[in-house]
């Protein structure tokens, strides 16, 4: 969580500055070792894989009820960055255009949301306070 922790925090800093691709970037990255974190933490070894969240889903009643309510977020949001993450490396090679051309502002702004989400989520479950094992929902 330490790394994810310091992805956001670089990401947020991405974001601020203007450099939209590589914040979202690092809101993937972020959320790929959040989701990792979260299923380790309930004995699930995934794949050496960057996009595993299909394992919350399938393992979704291991979690409390309050993190299993967020999974679908959690999924969505690990298979959209995905799905960014080569256009954000390697911009649009098929018109040649670089990262900063074909990832916007607000694609940037909602990875970073999205990430700020999931990682508050993931903190909050690895946390182990007793509210976030709790039917609580989570902190926003």
């Amino acid at each position: 969580m330490r790394q994810a922790e310091a992805r956001r925090d670089d990401a947020r800093d991405a974001l601020a500055e203007g450099n939209y691709a590589y914040a979202l970037r690092l809101s993937q990255e972020c959320v790929e070792l959040c989701v990792k974190a979260a299923l380790r933490s309930v004995a699930i070894e995934y794949p050496k894989l960057h996009e595993v969240s299909d394992l919350l889903l399938e393992f979704r009643a291991r979690f409390p009820e309050w993190f299993a309510a967020e999974t679908g977020f959690i999924h969505e949001a690990s298979v959209s960055l995905f799905k960014k993450r080569e256009l954000a490396l390697y911009g649009g090679e098929d018109t040649a255009l670089p990262p900063d051309k074909v990832i916007s502002e607000e694609d940037g702004r909602k990875a970073v949301e999205s990430a700020e989400r999931v990682f508050s989520a993931c903190r909050r479950l690895l946390g182990g306070s007793a509210s976030s094992r709790s039917g609580e929902p989570p902190a926003t």
